[in-house]
């Protein structure tokens, strides 16, 4: 790491309904959300990224009033920026995608696959959701099997914390 290298700052969202959150921004937008209790993950994608770290909830905070007033059910939408610096081209084409549903709305593996130009490639999407930096703000919960079904969620409690997310949001599940 040279001192050049930009910085990655963190802080944290304590007390949702969800839980504890550690965020981590860059200057150009929020680079990682993970559950207090996954802090070693998020220390591990942050070292991978080889740039200094540094504690700043001061930088964190509008991240963490967004997605806190988002976990209250108050905020259908994020205003602002993310940094996709840090994500391979596949991942970055899906998880763009993924971004993109609407608040309240689905839309399965297979879809986002042939959305993105990959219509074979529904695993590998399911991957790019498993490996998502920022989940509930790149709402890989609203992913869902081409049955309807819900399939996978990494996050919180996994398939329960999915769940809740979707209800919270009025989605139709199957």
């Amino acid at each position: 790491m040279t001192s050049s290298s930009p910085k990655i700052y963190l802080g944290e969202l304590n007390h949702t309904p969800l839980g504890d959150f550690r965020l981590a921004a860059s200057n150009f937008g929020l680079l990682a959300v993970e559950w207090a209790d996954s802090q070693l993950e998020l220390y591990s994608y942050l070292f991978r990224l080889k740039r200094p770290v540094e504690p700043n909830q001061k930088i964190i905070q509008p991240y963490a009033k967004e997605l806190g007033e988002y976990l209250k059910g108050k905020r259908s939408e994020f205003t602002f920026s993310i940094d996709w610096s840090t994500l391979r081209p596949f991942q970055l084409k899906t998880l763009k995608a993924v971004y993109a549903i609407p608040y309240g709305e689905t839309q399965s593996y297979a879809e986002i696959a042939a959305q993105i130009g990959h219509p074979l490639a529904f695993r590998a999407v399911g991957r790019a959701n498993a490996t998502n930096p920022m989940p509930l703000v790149i709402p890989c919960h609203r992913v869902i099997g081409k049955d309807g079904k819900l399939h996978g969620y990494g996050g919180g409690d996994g398939l329960p914390t999915k769940e809740w997310l979707l209800k919270m949001e009025g989605a139709l599940i199957a």
